[in-house]
């Protein structure tokens, strides 16, 4: 019988990581809310009520369901570059200080 746990084993069973997966489930699953909540709502406006939807913009041909629709998108691309810089920042920094213990 090998006397020393696997390393995933022992990384698995630490208790900074299981707070680091936690942190990042929380996280993760409130951008996933956020983004949920926004695509619903822009989806209910263009079900029950259109004349607010095709309303134009500034008296112009573009209406506000299309600035609405790339705003989305934009807001979108923000949503996960905020995840990834807290990846990259924070959750990648704390992964890295586990290896590097639990290979000691």
């Amino acid at each position: 019988m090998d006397p020393d746990p696997p390393l995933e084993e022992g990384i698995a069973a630490d208790p900074r990581y299981q707070a680091l997966v936690r942190d990042r489930q929380r996280f993760s699953w409130t951008l996933t809310a956020i983004t949920v909540l926004v695509y619903s709502s822009f989806i209910s406006l263009i079900a029950f009520d259109k004349p607010l939807m095709a309303r134009p913009i500034g008296g112009g041909t573009v209406s506000l369901a299309v600035v609405l629709g790339a705003a989305m998108l934009v807001g979108t691309v923000a949503i996960c570059a905020v995840y990834v810089r807290r990846a990259n920042g924070e959750y990648d920094v704390r992964l890295s200080e586990l290896l590097a213990s639990a290979r000691r």
